[in-house]
C-alpha cells in the first residue's frame, strides 16, 4: 500500500511530467505554454487531442484556468489533475476519466515478448503517428526527434507496426503516454514499452495515466493507480 501522503507526491509529479510533455508537444507547433504553480496553460489552441491547461495544484481555481486559455475558439480543453474542479457551471463537461500510475525504478522489469526500438526519423514518426491515430498524424512533429527529453518508442513484426508508447523525460521521473497496441496484446505492449524505458532511462520512477484494459494491463505489470484526473472540454 502507498501512504496518502506518497500519493499525492506522485500525482504532482505525474501531473508536472504530463505538463512538460504537452508543452513540448506545443513548442514542436511553434506555440509557448506558460507555468506557474497552479497549472501549465496555453494561451493559443493546442493541437489536437492536448489539453489547453494541465492543472499542478489542487488548489487552482476554474476562473484561474479560464482567464489564461482561448476559450473564444472552438474545442477548449483542461486536464484537471486532481479530479477536483467542477467546470460544468462554465460551459464544460466531462470527456473522460482516468488514474494516475506510478511503478519505482527499483522494480525489476517485466519480461519483453516482442522487441521494440526508437523512432528516430522523420519517415518513420509519420507511420508511427498515422497507426497512432489515422485522424490526426499531424499532431508529432519531425521536431520532437530533436527533443532530448522525448522518445518515442515503437514495436515491428516485420514491416507491420504493432504498438508504439512515448517515454518523456523531466527531471525526477519517465512519462509514459501515447501508448497504443494493434495485434498484440494489452499487456504484452505494456511488458515491452516498460522494459524498453528502463533500458533507454535506468534508475527512473515511471508515471503516467491510463484507463479501462491499458490501466489492467499497466496494474498487472507493476504500476500502482495513485489518484484519479479528469479530462474537460468546451461544449462548443
Amino acid at each position: 500500500m502507498i501512504a496518502q501522503l506518497d500519493r499525492d507526491k506522485w500525482v504532482r509529479a505525474a501531473a508536472l511530467d504530463n505538463a512538460e510533455w504537452c508543452d513540448a508537444v506545443c513548442r514542436s507547433h511553434g506555440l509557448t505554454g506558460e507555468f506557474d504553480a497552479a497549472a501549465w496553460t496555453s494561451a493559443r489552441r493546442t493541437p489536437p487531442l492536448y489539453p489547453d491547461a494541465v492543472t499542478l495544484s489542487a488548489h487552482t481555481s476554474a476562473e484561474q484556468l479560464l482567464g489564461q486559455i482561448d476559450c473564444t475558439t472552438r474545442g477548449a480543453s483542461i486536464k484537471d489533475s486532481f479530479a477536483c474542479l467542477d467546470l460544468s457551471r462554465h460551459g464544460f463537461h466531462v470527456l473522460f476519466e482516468a488514474q494516475w500510475i506510478y511503478r519505482p525504478a527499483d522494480h525489476r522489469p517485466p519480461a519483453a515478448p516482442h522487441r521494440w526500438k526508437l523512432v528516430d526519423d522523420p519517415a518513420g514518426l509519420s507511420d508511427w503517428a498515422t497507426a497512432w491515430d489515422p485522424a490526426n498524424p499531424k499532431v508529432f512533429r519531425p521536431e520532437l526527434l530533436t527533443d532530448d527529453s522525448v522518445a518515442i518508442l515503437g514495436c515491428w513484426d516485420g514491416d507491420l507496426l504493432t504498438a508504439g508508447a512515448i517515454a518523456h523525460l523531466s527531471k525526477n521521473v519517465v512519462g509514459v503516454s501515447n501508448l497504443f497496441h494493434s495485434g498484440i496484446a494489452a499487456t504484452d505492449a505494456w511488458a515491452g514499452c516498460l522494459s524498453t524505458i528502463y533500458q533507454l532511462r535506468p534508475g527512473r520512477d515511471i508515471v503516467g495515466y491510463e484507463q479501462d484494459e491499458d490501466l489492467t494491463a499497466a496494474i498487472h505489470h507493476g504500476c500502482m493507480p495513485v489518484g484519479p484526473l479528469r479530462v474537460w472540454v468546451a461544449a462548443t
